[in-house]
């Protein structure tokens, strides 16, 4: 049975993507604000979570691991999309024109796997995916993935595994933790260990640093196959 593992790497849209009804209702807490200083520092701290929002970010990379075989494809928007891909340990680099063909090619490789493996997919990447997908209409292959969540197939989010699909809220013994602590903890090779975080992606692009942003994405894939491996080895069929 194939399994994908896959994460996504998303930056902000410019605010000139939307209108001013559009950016009356984002910025509408910041309006509330009573003084100038508290409403700029408003205004920054909604636009800092554009990222996280299908309908104020894209998609600037996926990255696909097989996790039997550790096969796989990054795929990433970049300027020059004729460049030399590349490859690493049995992925390949696939630069894309936009958005939209990246995401045509996401989900015809998709529809070729049984199941997913994701950290934080049924919250984050999955539903970002869909909806982004569907703006650009986009055909979706897979539309299983966000279904009966007590269970591992199609979708086993390993964020939901390790709290025990939560089960004792942020303050128990199965608080959620972010991948870089698991990974550290069981002594997996962090993806953060090389000074780049999700929080960097936005200044990246605008650098023109692709790659970089590939790269990234790829050890979080690499980082959660490792963790998925040992999730399947030590915890799998706890309830």
């Amino acid at each position: 049975m194939a399994r994908l593992v896959f994460d996504i790497e998303t930056s902000a849209l410019g605010l000139e993507s939307f209108d001013e009804a559009q950016l009356e209702y984002l910025f509408r807490d910041a309006e509330k604000q009573t003084d100038d200083t508290a409403k700029a520092l408003k205004r920054a701290e909604i636009q800092q979570q554009f990222s996280l929002w299908p309908f104020t970010a894209q998609v600037v990379c996926i990255a696909m691991v097989n996790a039997d075989t550790g096969r796989g494809q990054v795929l990433f928007q970049s300027d020059d999309f004729e460049e030399e891909g590349g490859g690493s340990g049995g992925v390949e680099f696939a630069p894309q024109v936009d958005e939209q063909e990246m995401l045509t090619a996401f989900w015809d490789i998709a529809r070729r796997y049984d199941d997913i493996v994701t950290f934080n997919g049924r919250g984050f990447d999955v539903p970002f995916l869909y909806l982004r997908s569907a703006l650009l209409n986009v055909p979706i292959t897979r539309k299983d993935w966000l279904g009966y969540r007590f269970q591992t197939e199609p979708h086993c989010d390993l964020a939901e595994q390790f709290t025990f699909y939560n089960v004792s809220g942020r303050e128990g013994a199965a608080r959620r933790f972010n991948l870089d602590f698991y990974c550290r903890a069981f002594g997996i090779p962090s993806p953060k260990a090389e000074g780049i975080t999700g929080r960097d992606i936005n200044d990246l692009l605008a650098e023109g640093r692709h790659r970089d942003i590939a790269e990234y994405c790829l050890r979080d894939v690499r980082a959660t196959v490792e963790l998925y491996k040992l999730w399947k080895d030590r915890l799998a069929g706890v309830k």
